[in-house]
């Protein structure tokens, strides 16, 4: 299985518990890595035959804006079916990374990791 990879896509918006985090936003860094059969775009260099990039980035971007979460984890889910109903993946890895996370403590980042497959949404 072949492997397209975006990596440390950058959005804005609204997820979190605290009422700051819900009104004020914050940024997330978001990548995905999804499997495909790319043996006919390699062969025929045709971009129908791939995964489009820009396409994935602005899926990720609406999954992102448009709905408003608790937890990065359920972004990471909306964006992981989003991608999977949406172009021929086979399976995905999504990462959310949350910086600066309202934790009183020292840290770069929260970061989560998921993967799933078409069947997990069928």
């Amino acid at each position: 299985m072949d492997i397209i990879r975006l990596h440390n896509m950058q959005f804005y918006g609204y997820h979190g518990v605290s009422e700051s985090e819900k009104h004020l936003g914050g940024k997330f860094e978001v990548d995905v890595e999804m499997m495909a059969d790319l043996k006919d775009a390699c062969e025929n260099d045709a971009l129908d035959a791939s995964i489009d990039y820009e396409a994935v980035y602005k899926k990720v971007d609406c999954c992102v804006k448009d709905d408003n979460y608790y937890l990065i984890e359920a972004l990471a889910n909306s964006i992981a079916k989003g991608l999977l109903n949406e172009f021929s993946i086979s399976e995905i890895i999504v990462r959310v990374r949350k910086p600066h996370a309202p934790i009183n403590g020292m840290l770069d980042t929260v970061e989560i990791e998921i993967s799933r497959t078409k069947e997990d949404y069928a």
